[in-house]
Order: C-alpha cells, then sequence, then structure tokens
C-alpha cells in the first residue's frame, strides 16, 4: 500500500487517465474528487460490503422464502400468474 500525505488542491494520478484530487480536508473526514474514463466503476467499499451480505442473506433464506415472494408478485402455487384472479 502506497501512503501519501497530500493538501487541498493537490493531485494523485493512476496510470494515464485516473486523477484523484483533494478538494477539501477536515478532521472529520477528506474530500475526493475523481475523474476516471466511464467504463471504470468507483464505489465505495461499505456500499460494495453491504450490497454482498445482504446478496448472501438472500441466498440462505428458508424455503418458505420462495412462496412469500410468489404470493407477493401475485403467483398461484404451480409458480404461473393468476389472470382471472381465481
Amino acid at each position: 500500500m502506497l501512503v501519501l500525505t497530500r493538501k487541498p488542491g493537490e493531485r494523485i494520478l493512476i496510470g494515464d487517465d485516473i486523477v484523484i484530487t483533494v478538494l477539501d480536508a477536515r478532521r472529520d473526514g477528506v474530500r475526493l474528487g475523481i475523474e476516471a474514463p466511464r467504463g471504470v466503476k468507483i464505489q465505495r467499499d461499505e456500499v460494495v460490503q453491504a450490497v454482498s451480505e445482504a446478496n448472501v442473506a438472500a441466498a440462505q433464506s428458508g424455503p418458505e422464502a420462495e412462496e412469500r415472494i410468489k404470493a407477493l408478485l401475485g403467483l398461484n402455487t404451480a409458480g404461473n400468474a393468476d389472470p382471472g384472479g381465481s
């Protein structure tokens, strides 16, 4: 891991096409501006972890979860929509 000290207005270059600019430095955090090509994903780690944990929890739900989802979607137990409402 590379550790750098930067002041507001200073930049960090990653490769040829990613620029990170320190916008503001306060006691409780640092504001960063990131310039990158559209194809580069920029995500906050805590958000990625929360989504991953939610996906794991959803995959481990009990067998009754499928029936609850079908009921919420208005599907009958055969897995087909009941267009006539009967």
